[in-house]
């Protein structure tokens, strides 16, 4: 469309120029709008690709927004949701396969175009779509933003993924051993998956149902606020289950639980059952003496251990410190603790500068975040071994902090979100050698939760107990 040589009327007004004003510039037609007419549900779902490749975004962050923004219906939303968190999730597995079909490598292939075959791909191998439609739509959506040359590229290649399926893709490109094939075809890297064998140890032939488990799109687990409202009504108000292992843990099929009146009320919040686990052991762990109410969450961000150990802390009239070292976090983290008997300090757990004499005291660690790569589709393309080392330094460094800062008879609850062995067992074998602590039965602070392993620690499993693969194990300090 070409721009109007007319000079456009417009109404004269007292302080209208009339001699050669400038006010009467010419109407520039409207450009129209590349997206319009495409697949909105695709359209979101490409948008969330886009940014996690370009910015590093994280999908499960970008989305919700996005969908409201956008105004989709449910039906809708939920089709964005599948393709995006899917994509990002099987994106090494897409990759291998766009690689054979194009024959170029994943560093030659435009970005953005990238995005569209990673769509396209999952569409065609992990879901029911029409082949059809899944062609036809990404073609649409390379054609708007690149033109029909690169569209036909889409096109052909995406063709060429459509003539296999994913089992028979698998086949064809998989490595042929056991633990390669596996982490092909869930769609992890071979180094994770040699990681979940390792800390199954002799259960090591689950490995493919911890994979399948991690691959699939996890439930919405709710946690409701002690002393503000029950699981059980929890459940009545927003139409979920009740968890089976946390008292307060409430289950959705799915659906956006900011929008739940409970939660916006802060009645309930959004909390892995694994998480609500670990806040609650803290507070059941034995104490050699009495229990003086003064509580200390040593890593609190993002705040939801420290809600859910805040509203314990105040039923039996106790208090609560959380400490996080970034400013913005630690905002987060009062807002989520708000009217609960919670004090929150922005410093370094290593250096709290905090008076010691706790009787509690969580250190849920920073980690590689092996074991909520289900919640965060993209994390497993991006952690490397390589992150491992520095990680356990910092956890190691923590932990002796926080044994410095419990009272003699007081414990210390160490946790991860991952079971790498080299964050969870050795870390706690070396505080238990340096630093004399004694490790309790950790199983008996999870009643009724069954198969969490030997030894002392517990460890939990997606696929055994519906949670992120949480660790745990509670350290005591000697009297003398």
């Amino acid at each position: 469309m070409t721009e109007s040589r007319r000079p456009a009327r417009q109404a004269q007004g007292p302080g209208d120029k009339r001699n050669g004003s400038r006010n009467n510039k010419p109407k520039q037609a409207k450009r129209p709008d590349p997206t319009a007419g495409l697949d909105q549900p695709r359209l979101a779902a490409l948008d969330v690709l886009r940014a996690v490749r370009e910015r590093d975004a994280y999908a499960n962050l970008v989305l919700p927004g996005l969908l409201r923004d956008r105004k989709l219906d449910s039906r809708d939303a939920a089709l964005a949701t599948e393709l995006a968190y899917g994509a990002a999730r099987a994106q090494g597995l897409l990759d291998a396969v766009i690689v054979h079909a194009s024959g170029r490598p994943i560093e030659e292939i435009d970005g953005n175009l990238l995005d569209v075959l990673r769509l396209g791909s999952y569409q065609l191998l992990r879901t029911r779509v029409a082949p059809h439609a899944a062609v036809a739509t990404s073609v649409d959506l390379a054609r708007a933003e690149s033109g029909q040359g690169r569209a036909g590229f889409v096109n052909a290649v995406l063709r060429r993924v459509s003539e296999r399926t994913q089992d028979e893709w698998v086949e064809l490109l998989a490595p042929k051993d056991t633990i390669g094939h596996l982490a092909f075809e869930h769609a992890h890297p071979v180094w994770i998956a040699q990681v979940f064998a390792d800390s199954l140890g002799a259960a090591a032939g689950e490995l493919e149902d911890v994979l399948i488990a991690d691959d699939a799109r996890p439930a919405v687990h709710l946690v409701a606020r002690p002393g503000e409202i029950s699981a059980e009504e929890l459940a009545l108000v927003t139409g979920g289950e009740i968890g089976p292992y946390s008292p307060y843990a409430v289950h959705l099929d799915g659906g956006d639980p900011g929008q739940l009146d409970a939660v916006r009320q802060g009645l309930a919040g959004v909390q892995d059952e694994g998480s609500q686990l670990v806040a609650r052991a803290l507070t059941l762990a034995p104490l050699d003496g009495d229990d003086g109410g003064r509580w200390l969450d040593l890593c609190a961000g993002p705040g939801g251990k420290a809600a859910l150990l805040g509203a314990l802390a105040g039923i039996d009239g106790g208090r609560l410190d959380a400490v996080e070292p970034v400013a913005h976090r630690a905002e987060l983290i009062r807002k989520t603790t708000r009217e609960l008997p919670v004090d929150v300090h922005v410093a370094d757990g290593r250096e709290s500068g905090l008076e010691p004499g706790y009787d509690r005291i969580l250190v849920d660690a920073p980690c590689t975040g092996l074991g909520a790569l289900r919640r965060r589709p993209e994390a497993r393309w991006r952690r490397q071994p390589s992150d491992v080392a520095p990680l356990v330094k910092l956890q190691r460094e923590l932990l002796a902090a926080a044994i410095e800062l419990v009272r003699p008879g007081g414990v210390v609850l160490y946790s991860t979100c991952s079971p790498h062995l080299s964050e969870t067992l050795a870390v706690v074998a070396d505080a238990v050698r340096r630093h004399g602590v004694v490790e309790l039965d950790t199983k008996e602070l999870v009643p009724g939760v069954p198969d969490v392993g030997d030894g002392n620690s517990v460890q939990l499993w997606p696929h055994r107990h519906g949670t992120d693969a949480m660790f745990m194990a509670a350290l005591r300090k000697p009297l003398a």
